[in-house]
């Protein structure tokens, strides 16, 4: 089984996708064949699932596009509520045939999950379920705004709970700069997180990339 790491978020929208394609950039540079997957992606429109689009371009894959991410459906909300909308229920088949394969043919995995732990990916089955399953330690990606103590220790709480490794925490500031109250808040995330934070991923503009180094692979022992 391949090495790896299914990386969460503690909400949607906090910069899952931006990490992810920073930590296969990061091990490639390392020289590892780093093989990725989005199990399920929704909001996807005529373009395409564009988090499993990127993920693949980081990864420079040659794999297929409906095995990065096996289940795409268009409504942007949790893949089990995507999937009712279009009559239609995730198949967790699929999906585990997706990850044997590309876990077989890679040294390391990138695997992305959508929002976080307790959204429903099937019927019965959460995104921790997936990790659990697929036997990957998390990197639970952080948004830096207020609220964002609460989130994150909840999420490293309810893995823990669960029987899950938590590798590391990236704060991503994916909402743009922050104000006094945040930039407070976030200091004191950052002491309670202690050793647990790996990374920090600065406000982005455009399709600007974070900056080499922005998650220490060193901490995640590699």
């Amino acid at each position: 089984m391949s090495r790896g790491w299914f990386v969460t978020g503690t909400d949607t929208g906090v910069g899952k996708t931006v990490v992810s394609c920073a930590l296969v950039r990061g091990l490639r540079a390392r020289g590892l064949d780093v093989g990725v997957m989005k199990p399920a992606e929704t909001g996807v429109e005529a373009a395409g699932p564009l988090d499993a689009i990127a993920l693949r371009d980081a990864a420079a894959a040659s794999d297929a596009l409906d095995q990065i991410c096996p289940q795409t459906f268009a409504l942007p909300a949790a893949p089990t509520v995507a999937a009712q909308a279009e009559g239609r229920e995730v198949d967790a088949e699929a999906i585990r045939a997706a990850w044997r394969e590309l876990s077989s043919r890679h040294e390391f995995m990138i695997v992305e999950g959508a929002g976080g732990l307790l959204v429903p990916i099937w019927k019965g089955a959460t995104m921790a379920d997936l990790a659990n399953e697929l036997s990957l330690p998390l990197i639970i990606v952080a948004r830096a705004a207020l609220g964002t103590i609460n989130h994150t220790l909840l999420s490293v709480e309810a893995a823990e709970q669960r029987g899950l490794t938590v590798a590391g925490v990236v704060i991503s500031h994916a909402t743009g700069p922050l104000s006094d109250a945040d930039t407070l808040n976030l200091m004191a995330l950052r002491d309670a997180l202690g050793t647990r934070l790996i990374g920090e991923i600065p406000p982005l503009v455009g399709h600007a990339l974070p900056a080499e180094g922005a998650i220490d692979l060193d901490r995640l022992g590699l």
